[in-house]
């Protein structure tokens, strides 16, 4: 049977998102709003360290921010035992299940809710970690849609205050192939605006599968043209944002790129600058050594003088 164009994207898109779906992990326990500070340290070796109090040498906890579809462990179990061994006091979080799935279900996963209540979450989590460390304000590290909760929380969740930055709870932000001005999601985005035009609800269907997120990520969104609308940064905080020109999740990749708004610093990087053969995709952002070179650099300016540039 010959099949047309469209319905071969048709089928793509669906088949995407049932691949998606069943390439997901096991659901865990919903993550409450606010989580306890109690935490298994064998779940994340170098993190959740609640008694950690921070040194001269690295006065703010770091937070880590996982991305969509994956959790904590996952996506830090290198950096988290490399940043803690290096003297920070490390933290981070699972949060956004979707709501509405069963527990059972495999698409309810980690990242996948709303960005609004994710932010929430992880609102509710900083403060936890400014409490038991005594600390004014943290630094965050935020992988692919972590990037993207983190600056919604920045600018609606009370993370900084435009009209007083000095009462701003982060003082610097590193976002790894973050979706910050949206993504494709390589060409699904285009077969999914095939599939929708002949009457297929694919924004509906691919919602309920996955998690909101994942519509809410997607360029021109309404949700990132509410989060963009006031420029890119808020005032007092020190952006670095990193992207890889072999990422094809977050695409096109120089869409995660920021500018800089009034009384904001940002860094733009690509990976492959000064190490033109560097070939880390975007699941990579968070483990090769150059971008954990350039994490260690955004958050300690004078780890650059002490330690080469790996390629």
């Amino acid at each position: 049977m010959r099949i047309s164009s469209a319905t071969r994207a048709l089928l793509c898109v669906l088949a995407g998102i049932v691949m998606l779906g069943s390439a997901a992990p096991a659901a865990a326990d919903p993550v409450e709003a606010e989580p306890a500070p109690v935490v298994d340290p064998s779940a994340l070796p170098g993190a959740n360290d609640w008694s950690c109090k921070p040194s001269a040498a690295h006065p703010r906890p770091v937070v880590l921010v996982h991305g969509t579809w994956t959790g904590m462990v996952g996506t830090w179990k290198d950096l988290a035992p490399e940043l803690s061994a290096d003297g920070y006091c490390v933290f981070a979080l699972n949060y956004g299940q979707a709501a509405g799935l069963t527990k059972g279900n495999m698409m309810r996963m980690f990242g996948g809710a709303d960005i609004e209540e994710s932010a929430r979450q992880l609102a509710g989590f900083v403060e936890l970690v400014r409490t038991a460390t005594g600390a004014p304000q943290v630094d965050m590290i935020g992988h692919s849609l972590g990037g993207t909760v983190s600056r919604q929380y920045l600018r609606f969740e009370g993370g900084a205050d435009r009209a007083n930055p000095a009462l701003n709870k982060v003082h610097s932000l590193v976002t790894l192939g973050a979706t910050n001005h949206g993504t494709s999601f390589g060409d699904v985005q285009s077969l999914g605006a095939i599939a929708q035009a002949l009457g297929v609800p694919v924004t509906t269907l691919a919602g309920v599968a996955v998690g909101p997120s994942y519509i809410q990520q997607m360029v021109g969104s309404p949700f990132l043209q509410l989060l963009n609308a006031a420029g890119d940064t808020d005032p007092g905080i020190d952006y670095t944002v990193v992207a890889s020109r072999s990422d094809t999740v977050s695409t096109p990749p120089e869409n995660t790129f920021l500018t800089a708004g009034p009384g904001a610093a940002v860094h733009n990087i690509w990976l492959q600058d000064g190490c033109d053969t560097n070939t880390a995709d975007h699941g990579q952002l968070t483990t090769d050594p150059r971008a954990v070179y350039i994490i260690q650099r955004a958050l300690d300016p004078g780890y650059g003088d002490r330690n080469p540039a790996p390629c």
